[in-house]
Order: C-alpha cells, then sequence, then structure tokens
C-alpha cells in the first residue's frame, strides 16, 4: 500500500512537506548518500524470510553480508567516512537486526581499527573481497565495562619475531564476539595486554586468523558457542587462545604505542589506559553506529505503526459509525510523542556526526563524551517508541513479517553494545560534575512576562533543568561522607540526571534550530510544533523543580496540560506527513502483512 491510498486526515496535500522535512531530517542527503543503501536493502534478497531458525538467521545474515561488501567500493574508505558508516546503519537494521550487527563489526571495529593504525604492508585482500569476515574481541568474560583490566597476552618473542597469544584462565575467554563457524573463515582484531620481556606494556590490538574456510577453529583457537539471545540473531561465542602464534606484522601500531622488531617499545602516551583508549578507539564510532541504527529501525516501527493507526477502523462514538484507530486521541497522543521524540533524536544525531567528524585535538574528549551519551539516550528513545508502537499494532505487532517485534528485540542489543548505557551516563555524569559542561546562564526575564508558546522559554526551562540536577549533584558531592564510594553514590542519580538533561537540551535544540532553516510555512510549522511537544513533556516531568525555584509559575503549571493539547490538536492532521518524511521504501512496507490488508 503506497501513501497516497492511506487516507489523510484531512491534511493538505503532504507531498512536498514531507519532502522539505525530509530534506531537513536527512540533512539533504536522502536521495544521495541515504538512497544507495535505501534502495538496496530494499531489494529481494533482503525481503523477510518466514519460519527460519536462529541458525538458519544467522547464515543468511552472512550471506547479506557479502551482497552488501559487493557494493561497498572500499572498506576502509567506509570506514573512514562517518556520515557514509552510520548511513548503511540507519537502513540495514530494519530489515534485518543481525546482518546490520555484523556490519557493525566487520566495517566499523575490524576494518575501521586497521584503517586508524599504521598499514604496516598488510596484505587483507580477502577481507576486503568478503572471503574472510572480520570481527573484534576486546571484551572478557571477567571484564566488560572494565575491559581495561583484560588479562588475554600477546607476548613478544624477539628471536621468532612472532606474538604468542594465550588466554590465562575462563575468565579472560573473549565475550560474545561473532566467532562461530556462520559465515566461512574469520578473522579479527584482537585486544590484548603487550608483553615484552617481562614488562606489560597495556592493551594493544592484533590480527589474528581465527578459522578456516569452512568455519573450523585454526590451530590453538578455541571456540565456544553461547546460549542463544533474544537480541539479534548473531553467532556469539565465547573464544580462547591457546599459544596462537601471530608474525610481529599483527601488531597495530601507531604514536599510542610502537614496538621494533628487536622488542623495543616506544609510546608518545605515558599512561598504559590511554594507550588503551587509543587502541579500542573504534568503539567511539561504533557508538555512532548503535545510535545511527535505533534511528532507523525507530523512524521504521513508527511509520507502519501510524500507517496502521490510518487503516485500522474501530467504533466510534456514535451507534454504526467505525472510525480510523488514530481518530482517538488516545491512541494518536502516544504516536505523536513518538514522533516528536524521533524528530528530536534524528537531528540531534546528524548534529553530533558532524561535530565528531571535525573534532580533533583536545576538543576530542569532549566530543567523546557527547557521542556516548547521545548513544545511550538515543538507544533508550528507540525502545520506549518502538514499545509503544508494538503496542499500538496489538496482535499485529508481535508478528515478524510486520517489521517492529525483531527489530525491537535488537535493541536491547545496543543499549549493550560499545559500552552499556547506564555506566556510560554515570561516567558521563560524573565527568560534566568535574567541568566538563558549560551550563546555560539563566534567563534574566522574570517567568510571569513569559508564555509556554514562546519557544525561547521552553528552550530556557531545560537548561534550568540541566542546571538544577548540576547544582543538585554538587551539593551532594561536597557533603561528608564514609568513603568515596558513599560520596559518588549519594551524587551518582543526580549526576545521570545531570547527562540526561544535557542530551535532552541538545535534542531540543537541533529540533529548534531545523524549524529555523526549514522552509518557512507548514514544514517549518510542524517542527516548531514537535519542538513544542518534546519540551513541554519534559518541562511537565519537572514542573515541581522549575515551580519550587521560581522558574514557571504556578499557572504555567497548571496549564501544561492545555498547552500539550493544543500542540497535539496542530499535529494530528498531519501525522502521516510527518512520517513520510522518514522516507521509508514502499517496497519494504508492502511487505508487512498489517498494512497489505
Amino acid at each position: 500500500m503506497t501513501a497516497s491510498q492511506i487516507p489523510d486526515s484531512g491534511s493538505v496535500s503532504s507531498v512536498p512537506v514531507s519532502a522539505a522535512l525530509a530534506d531537513v531530517l536527512f540533512a539533504g542527503q536522502l536521495r544521495t548518500t541515504h538512497d544507495r543503501w535505501r534502495s538496496l536493502f530494499s531489494s529481494a534478497p533482503f525481503r523477510f524470510q518466514e519460519g527460519l531458525t536462529h541458525r538458519e538467521r544467522i547464515r543468511l545474515s552472512y550471506d547479506r553480508l557479502r551482497i552488501v561488501n559487493e557494493a561497498v567500493e572500499a572498506p576502509q574508505a567506509l570506514a573512514a567516512d562517518p556520515v557514509e558508516l552510520t548511513a548503511i546503519h540507519e537502513w540495514a537494521g530494519a530489515v534485518d537486526p543481525g546482518m546490520a550487527t555484523i556490519i557493525s563489526i566487520h566495517y566499523n571495529l575490524f576494518h575501521g581499527s586497521l584503517t586508524d593504525h599504521d598499514a604496516a604492508g598488510r596484505d587483507l585482500g580477502e577481507y576486503v573481497r568478503g572471503e574472510r569476515i572480520g570481527t573484534f574481541l576486546c571484551t572478557e568474560v571477567a571484564h566488560g565495562n572494565d575491559a581495561v583490566q583484560m588479562e588475554t597476552t600477546a607476548t613478544y618473542d624477539p628471536a621468532a619475531r612472532e606474538f604468542a597469544l594465550n588466554t590465562p584462565h575462563p575468565g579472560a575467554a573473549k565475550f560474545m564476539p561473532n566467532t562461530g563457524p556462520a559465515g566461512g573463515a574469520k578473522g579479527a582484531v584482537v585486544a590484548a595486554r603487550l608483553i615484552v620481556e617481562g614488562t606489560d606494556r597495556g592493551v594493544f590490538l592484533f590480527l589474528v586468523p581465527l578459522s578456516d574456510s569452512d568455519g573450523s577453529p585454526l590451530r590453538g583457537v578455541g571456540v565456544r558457542p553461547l546460549p542463544q539471545t533474544t537480541s539479534s540473531p548473531v553467532d556469539h561465542c565465547a573464544t580462547t587462545f591457546d599459544n596462537v602464534r601471530v608474525p610481529y606484522g599483527a601488531l597495530l601500531q601507531g604514536d599510542h604505542g610502537r614496538l621494533t622488531p628487536a622488542g623495543e617499545f616506544t609510546s608518545a602516551l605515558g599512561s598504559s589506559r590511554r594507550r588503551f583508549l587509543e587502541s579500542i578507539g573504534r568503539v567511539t564510532m561504533g557508538k555512532l553506529c548503535m545510535t545511527a541504527h535505533g534511528l532507523g529501525v525507530m523512524r521504521h516501527a513508527l511509520d507502519v505503526a501510524m500507517r496502521y493507526a490510518h487503516i485500522r477502523h474501530t467504533s466510534g462514538m456514535t451507534k454504526g459509525r467505525r472510525v480510523p484507530l488514530f481518530a482517538h486521541r488516545g491512541h494518536h497522543t502516544p504516536l505523536l510523542d513518538a514522533a516528536a521524540t524521533t524528530y528530536a533524536a534524528t537531528l540531534l544525531q546528524r548534529s553530533v556526526v558532524r561535530q565528531w567528524d571535525r573534532a580533533g585535538g583536545e576538543e576530542r574528549e569532549a566530543y567523546e563524551r557527547l557521542t556516548a551519551i547521545t548513544k545511550a539516550w538515543i538507544t533508550w528513545q528507540s525502545r520506549t517508541v518502538m514499545s509503544e508502537c508494538r503496542e499500538r499494532c496489538g496482535a499485529q505487532g508481535l508478528i515478524q513479517a510486520n517489521g517492529i517485534a525483531l527489530q525491537l528485540a535488537s535493541i536491547e542489543g545496543t543499549i549493550t553494545a560499545e559500552g552499556d548505557n547506564t555506566v556510560i551516563m554515570q561516567k558521563a555524569g560524573g565527568e560534566m560534575l568535574l567541568g566538563g559542561v558549560d551550563l546555560k546562564p539563566e534567563s534574566e526575564i522574570a517567568a510571569e512576562d513569559r508564555e509556554l508558546t514562546d519557544p525561547q522559554f521552553l528552550q530556557d526551562l531545560l537548561a534550568d533543568i540541566e542546571r538544577i540536577s548540576h547544582t543538585r549533584a554538587k551539593a551532594r558531592l561536597r557533603k561528608r561522607a564514609a568513603s568515596p564510594l558513599a560520596r559518588w553514590n549519594s551524587s551518582v542519580t543526580p549526576a545521570v540526571g545531570l547527562a540526561d538533561a544535557h542530551v535532552h537540551r541538545l535534542a531540543a535544540e537541533a529540533l529548534l534550530s531545523a524549524a529555523a532553516q526549514a522552509p518557512s510555512g507548514l514544514p517549518a510549522d510542524l517542527l516548531r510544533a514537535l519542538h513544542a511537544l518534546f519540551t513541554l513533556r519534559r518541562v511537565a516531568a519537572h514542573s515541581g523543580d522549575l515551580l519550587a525555584r521560581g522558574r514557571v509559575t504556578a499557572d504555567q503549571v497548571e496549564s501544561l496540560p492545555d498547552a500539550v493539547d493544543a500542540v497535539l490538536g496542530v499535529l494530528e492532521p498531519h501525522a502521516l506527513t510527518l512520517t513520510e518524511a522518514f522516507g521509508i521504501s514502499e517496497e519494504i512496507l508492502d511487505t508487512h502483512p498489517m498494512l497489505s490488508a
């Protein structure tokens, strides 16, 4: 079913408006960068296949990866381009979450790590051609978010000019990499402690072949399949090394650490922790990839749920009358809230990718933190939005072929991958307490002189929420405590609130900036309405704090529900226009049974 066949709910012609909104959402690249991947993943080889077993889905994902590889001109060029790399993730997850996962591992973590380090004349032809799939082995059974403490070793033998990789005990097994037999021959970038003449030089990466063409592990490599997860179907395993020998050129070197063939070690970084972070720097780009995955499946689910709400009819308020589900405010309110969140999240991600692409020097740490909290916030929002969409579709939303349920499960993986969200937010909140945030100054205009219809007032209130969280966390941090842990435990909740308030404000700011840049008329009006809905919900959730500090008046708090209801009335007739701007392929939408009835 095409958009033109869906009832329009009384809106004006949506084609130019949705096109204008799409231009804003995709930074003018929907018909260029994004269309390449949208078209590929809309083709027949990527259609949903009913009735496959878990193992069959995994094999299919690897088959599809090789189709993708034929479309990738140069894997390492793709890995070096944040815009192109995140774009492929935005479209892959909606058709095959397992494939999206191994795309991220193969191109970002594997090829990206090789790109970021000295080439050293390695022949990577078999990886470029897809004859051998690349994976990434970092975290261990006993070391996840504290991976800097990992225990896998790579001991250098200068006489043989080789490294010997060893897993000292079961807790040091590499945990959850896709090292199973599916997909054929594999190799990995392996994080291990570099040991030179008995001295631990910190964690570095090593290029290590893992299996032969039929997927059988090479000598000394141990691969144990892990129990099936509820997230994306991937061949997760625990992987160990028993005196696995790799040549001198296997070490990925750079300014953070170099080793001569004779065994002389030098580094521009004095801290082994900083050397570790430099070695696994691709994990930051991985956060942007996880964010892009979350955005893609979130937009897809919302488009499906919005269309279904317009074609599925139910009882109206009068006898014998039937109306679309969407006609009921109880049904369309959560979907319009989801639209506001999805627009804000998408525009925030565009801003963060641009900033990351040009970040360098002393700015790098701040941008890494921004990338991290953006990943945490957007993947959490994706789960919330998709859960709502699934529920709004009732039993139809449970059917995997309808494009929501399987993708919703995959979000659990993105929430944990490339750094657990909760840990990310706690770390970021702590850093922001110690000076890692520039707080907006308090507005000097009295609350009683302002209106909830003023977008700048709403932005100022989001800045107030951020400042309140900062003040509360700082006060707790200064209190006497029995131990440093006790002091942190008293501060961590408002510190996380600070990080959350910061990213909310930035998302709203990105949405408001987009409204200012959009064509005047309905496109700009709809973006401003989405901004109002997004910010009013946030202000309502923190109205107590804002009222107690005089940032809003009692009358304004009383009028918040009416202000929200007014914005919903503005957006309701244009709901399909909002989601049509997501550019979801009609070829894919037509395969969802719930939309073709």
